[in-house]
């Protein structure tokens, strides 16, 4: 991913619907298994440009690790000071040294083996350590963004879960997310194919006065992750258990 894309979500993620909405929801999926008592060493792997680190200092000491330079300068343009740049596939820590370990986006960027990935967070994870992960959903969904942000693969639940269980994780919960607005985005994807010619990613697009609107959406679903898994949606949330 490029320079102007990490620019780009330094100066939307405090804003834009989809972030916020997810931020609230990675809240949700925290709040299931920890209190802010409970003083965690947290890794956020691949923590992009830091709009998470808020959130989860609230609940330990934060570590914040990605392999791009440009993820790392806007990280620290926020004000954040414990990063680290190095790889996923090749974690630059040892064994148990983690409780918590949020992987948000990262799985699905092209050039990562995403079980050798997994493999390393289940390694330098406590016994009964977590991992918090969020990926994108459904292949035929690719589109213009996707090129722009530099996926390399999008998941189905069944798939993913099958991975973690592979790993050695007990799944603890799972759900696609993103699934109200999921008719409306995805027959956006299919038109871009047939009509139109974005040339941006996604986060470039104005939505104006719809953004309170999605933004308000998204939050709801993370209120509705705490009764149900929803069936279908445009990425996929998931919690792991050593």
């Amino acid at each position: 991913m490029d320079y102007k894309e990490f620019e780009l979500i330094y100066k939307k993620e405090d804003t834009h619907w989809w972030y916020v909405g997810m931020l609230s929801i990675m809240r949700t999926l925290i709040e299931f298994f920890y209190n802010k008592s409970s003083n965690l060493r947290i890794l956020d792997a691949g923590c992009g440009t830091g709009g998470v680190f808020k959130l989860l200092s609230e609940y330990g000491h934060i570590i914040g690790m990605d392999i791009s330079e440009y993820a790392i300068y806007f990280s620290q343009k926020r004000g954040h000071k414990n990063l680290i740049r190095g790889s996923v596939i090749e974690m630059p820590f040892k064994d148990r040294s983690f409780n918590l370990i949020t992987a948000f986006d990262l799985l699905y960027y092209e050039h990562i083996d995403d079980e050798q990935a997994l493999e390393e967070i289940f390694r330098i994870l406590t016994s009964d350590g977590r991992l918090i992960l969020r990926v994108p959903a459904y292949n035929w969904l690719r589109g213009i963004h996707d090129i722009k942000v530099s996926t390399g693969h999008r998941y189905t639940l069944k798939e993913l879960k099958f991975k973690l269980i592979k790993t050695g994780f007990i799944v603890e919960f799972i759900s696609y997310i993103n699934t109200i607005l999921f008719p409306f985005i995805a027959l956006k994807r299919i038109s871009e194919k047939i009509f139109l010619k974005q040339k941006t990613s996604d986060l470039a697009i104005d939505f104006k006065g719809l953004n309170g609107i999605f933004k308000k959406i998204l939050c709801f679903e993370a209120y509705m992750i705490k009764k149900i898994s929803l069936p279908f949606g445009l990425s996929i949330v998931a919690v792991g258990r050593k």
